[in-house]
């Protein structure tokens, strides 16, 4: 087992390793440095001699450490730290991030000025001081409007309605090529006050959320509800950072959602739909079966069956040849900027997701054809290897695992259960090897590689999962999560791999560093009592 590296044991269990450190250390140091580090309050000094011992030194009894390798070896090992996560085992209510108290510096200065209603010429000149970087900081933490509106102003030229004053678009400039851009005044104090939740809607779809302010991205797709509660636009970006283009799923401007909390099933149905209607719609035209004869959204059942249409195609032997046999999708969801300049996590003005399509090869500068890279052959390498060792199939032994779940810590009088919610299609869980400390994964219980396997009951099942998942991440505290998909070739065989989705949030304190560079994961916590801190936080969204 330990040549494949993977913590999922043949027999359906977890293998948890535990380092219990005993050590000597030869004392090397020539010289003593001691020094009075300061006093108590009753005057009695307090020094370092502690820190210069006279002899070697043993430690006889160092933290206990657990070492997990992540059950997909190629994402590493985590190494939860025994001492941090005893602690949050007794009190697993402290798993959670404080939401930040209410900010303004306007509202602040009139209370200690003891001011009612300062000015607007004052208010503007308070703000006229600030450094840059605090006026990011503001920017990024006010959760006064008003205050929000000063910066707006600060940050691009508004137009406003000339009988009731309400913002109504942007002021443009010409730019040395002629063409006519948006006149921002100071652009990263823009991208941050837009970003912020407690900007009033109208300034938000003025400045950043009517379709074409951001650009000339066209919009390429469009999901409508029945009801007229939701709205979704597809905009294509033609020139994308993945080769060949990517679509982007954004909540439209009539349909204004900061929040996970504010997100409905119905929204998460319409963002989703895009995906699957996109990726359905381009592989029939790449295996010739005839598309939608109107110009619009497919219906649930329309989808369905062009699903099933290019499924059947897929089975014929030989299968046809494919220009583009994966899918890649994310989630960012959240934004944040820090006054140092450093981007704290890359998101959009709105809840949004990015698909977009891989292709089957890559021409060299050689003009050989090599294959192109997705995430999910990582998993697909992975299994076939732990099948030729094991002779069981991975992902059977996965679900076995995760149901046959002991405590890291081995302790039998807390919760042991790694279970979130799970129905007769997906399950969602804390995985036992974490990559961040709150990471949740959703895998669907049968063998479903890609979402071309995916039928209407499973898809509504995922849609469903990964909206808990990401709403509950954010009711605990999490301001920033990634969610990744891993799924497998379309024209791929195997029929052991399962659709792979992992949630990542971007912690407070937890900056990468060179343990996650080298794929050491470091944990305060055991998987169990995030687990258990979840479900107690699921009866509350």
């Amino acid at each position: 087992m330990r040549d494949q590296r993977s913590c999922v044991g043949k027999d359906g269990r977890f293998i948890v390793g535990v380092h219990r450190p005993e050590f000597t250390v030869k004392n090397l140091r020539d010289h003593e440095y001691f020094a009075s580090l300061g006093q108590l309050e009753d005057g009695t000094v307090i020094d370092n001699r502690v820190n210069f011992p006279a002899a070697d030194f043993y430690e006889p009894d160092a933290d206990i450490i657990y070492e997990i390798a992540n059950p997909f070896p190629f994402r590493g090992a985590t190494y939860i730290n025994s001492a941090w996560a005893n602690q949050k085992a007794d009190h697993p209510e402290t798993i959670r991030i404080a939401k930040p108290e209410p900010c303004s510096l306007l509202q602040n200065y009139e209370q200690s000025k003891k001011i009612k209603n300062l000015d607007i010429k004052n208010k503007t000149a308070l703000l006229d001081i600030l450094p840059h970087p605090l006026l990011i900081a503001l920017a990024q933490a006010s959760t006064d409007p008003a205050e929000l509106i000063f910066l707006a102003k600060k940050s691009c030229n508004i137009v406003f309605d000339p009988k009731n004053f309400f913002p109504v678009g942007i002021g443009y400039k010409k730019n040395r090529h002629n063409k006519a851009v948006p006149d921002i005044f100071d652009s990263e104090l823009f991208e941050v006050l837009v970003n912020n939740r407690y900007l009033p809607d109208d300034y938000k779809n003025a400045l950043v959320l009517k379709p074409g302010v951001q650009g000339t991205n066209e919009i390429t797709g469009e999901y409508l509800s029945s009801k007229g509660n939701t709205h979704v636009f597809e905009y294509l970006r033609r020139n994308s950072y993945i080769p060949w283009g990517h679509f982007a799923s954004n909540m439209a401007n009539d349909a204004i959602r900061y929040s996970t909390q504010d997100l409905s099933i119905e929204d998460m149905k319409g963002i989703r739909h895009l995906y699957y209607q996109r990726a359905f719609v381009r592989l029939a035209a790449n295996l010739d079966i005839p598309g939608p004869e109107k110009r619009g959204c497919l219906t649930e059942n329309e989808l369905e069956d062009l699903r099933k249409k290019i499924g059947v195609k897929l089975r014929k032997s030989p299968c046809p040849a494919l220009e583009f046999d994966n899918t890649l999708w994310g989630w960012n969801f959240g934004y944040g900027y820090a006054q140092s300049g450093h981007r704290l996590h890359a998101s959009h003005q709105m809840i949004h997701q990015q698909n977009a399509m891989i292709p089957k090869y890559v021409q060299t500068q050689s003009g050989q054809k090599i294959p192109s890279f997705a995430c999910g052959d990582l998993i697909s390498e992975f299994i076939q290897q732990y099948k030729k060792q094991t002779k069981q199939c991975f992902f059977k032994n996965y679900l076995t695992a995760i149901k046959n779940n002991t405590r890291t810590d081995g302790k039998t009088d807390k919760a042991s259960s790694l279970v979130l919610m799970e129905d007769d299609h997906t399950i969602l869980f804390v995985p036992k090897a974490q990559v961040c400390e709150w990471e949740l994964q959703l895998v669907p219980k049968t063998p479903c590689g890609n979402i071309l396997e995916a039928d209407t009951a499973l898809r509504h099942s995922l849609d469903k999962a990964i909206l808990t998942a990401v709403k509950l991440l954010e009711s605990l505290g999490s301001q920033f999560v990634t969610s990744i998909e891993f799924s497998k070739r379309f024209d791929s065989k195997d029929d052991d791999q399962h659709l792979v989705y992992s949630f990542i949030p971007r912690l407070p304190y937890a900056p990468g560093t060179f343990s996650e560079a080298q794929l050491r994961w470091i944990s305060g916590c055991y998987p169990e009592d995030v687990a258990h801190a979840c479900r107690m936080e699921l009866k509350h969204i």
